[in-house]
């Protein structure tokens, strides 16, 4: 069964998702000289911030900004309606764990999840989860939000998504390049590796039932669980996750307007999605557009999927198809896809893919449509 998109908000180092979708028109990049940790040791220079300061439970702040707007647009009532919350992140409040071990400051353990962060900001909310299920977190949550409207269990659910860059993270993504990278820039035959950005973002999912306004549709969210290796991708787990997507739809590859792609930026990632999406989507008689965001706001972790998200639904609003920040010169493995580069492209889709891949081999593919 499809579900219906009542509200939707976004924070990234560019700001809302408003702000964030205006970045990605004008070819923003918001990396800028990094804020927390030693860069020599870390051999990590630069990142995507928000304007939070260096502190613990920066996430759950974020957080608790986009539950607040997302459900205020939807017109959900938190008080008076069932109403779960799944939140997915990749990290949790692992800063907060951070700051315990260098200073031994207390951490409550209760304040590691988001149930605190989801009481103060939506009263009445008592149904919280909290999913880890690394950087397509979003992706997943939102597939099991469509599965609960589905069997009825509530009347409304609000998906969550958030990380904030840690001190470990970041030393794991310095030890994978040899110099420290300076920005993101996707399905490059230059680019030289990722950088950590900082996000959340919330959408109110609703039954096809809801009589109120509709920002987009998700029609269904395919998943796959292939732990080829500890990081790197696998194109037959991405492709059957994208299979997964097509039959759950009843939609076909040819269907696809627009992709919205994980696209991080990486020697491994970008060549086997490339390859993915040539080998699934194109094989299978489509011609997408293909954008992506984190030239812009770097990679958000958890929160990447739902950030993919509302972007897709402000492309549906708009008519303006981005182009990927960072991109001048497409690796090999990209041809035949009709990578936007350059200037925003006008279109009016009708379906759109959401990528979304994380660390063990956990992928999520979303095909929203437009309302």
């Amino acid at each position: 069964m499809a579900v219906l998109i009542a509200g939707s908000a976004v924070r990234t180092c560019l700001g809302s998702g408003a702000e964030t979708f205006e970045g990605l028109l004008r070819g923003a990049c918001g990396v800028s000289p990094l804020r927390y940790g030693d860069p020599e040791k870390l051999n990590v220079a630069y990142g995507y911030h928000t304007g939070l300061a260096d502190e613990p439970f920066r996430a759950g702040r974020l957080l608790a900004e986009c539950l607040k707007e997302a459900v205020a647009q939807s017109g959900v009532d938190t008080a008076t309606q069932r109403v779960a919350v799944l939140v997915g992140t990749g990290l949790r409040e692992l800063s907060a764990v951070e700051r315990l071990a260098l200073t031994g400051e207390t951490v409550p353990a209760d304040r590691l999840d988001f149930a605190d962060v989801v009481a103060g900001a939506l009263p009445g909310v008592t149904d919280v989860t909290t999913v880890v299920n690394a950087c397509s977190a979003g992706g997943h949550v939102l597939a099991l939000a469509q599965d609960l409207l589905e069997l009825g269990e509530c009347d409304a659910v609000v998906v969550a998504a958030a990380d904030a860059m840690t001190r470990s993270m970041l030393a794991m993504v310095g030890r994978v390049a040899e110099e420290p990278t300076e920005r993101v820039r996707p399905f490059d035959r230059d680019r030289t590796g990722v950088l950590l950005g900082e996000g959340a973002a919330v959408l109110v999912v609703v039954p096809e039932t809801w009589d109120g306004p509709a920002l987009g549709k998700v029609t269904a969210t395919g998943l796959s669980c292939d732990a080829y290796h500890a990081t790197a991708p696998d194109i037959e787990g991405i492709a059957r996750a994208m299979s997964d997507a097509y039959t759950r739809a009843g939609r076909i590859p040819s269907d696809v307007d627009v992709v919205v792609a994980h696209a991080t930026g990486t020697a491994l990632n970008d060549p086997v999605e490339c390859d993915a999406l040539r080998k699934v989507v194109l094989g299978g008689g489509g011609n997408p557009l293909v954008t992506a965001v984190k030239g812009a706001t770097g990679h958000t972790s958890g929160s990447a999927a739902l950030v993919n998200v509302d972007v897709a639904l402000r492309i549906f609003a708009t008519g303006e198809v981005p182009a990927v920040t960072g991109l001048s010169e497409p690796l090999d493995e990209a041809t035949g896809l009709r990578l936007v580069i350059g200037e925003a492209v006008a279109a009016r889709p009708e379906l759109v893919q959401v990528n979304a891949f994380g660390f063990g081999g956990v992928n999520a593919v979303t095909l929203l449509e437009r309302a």
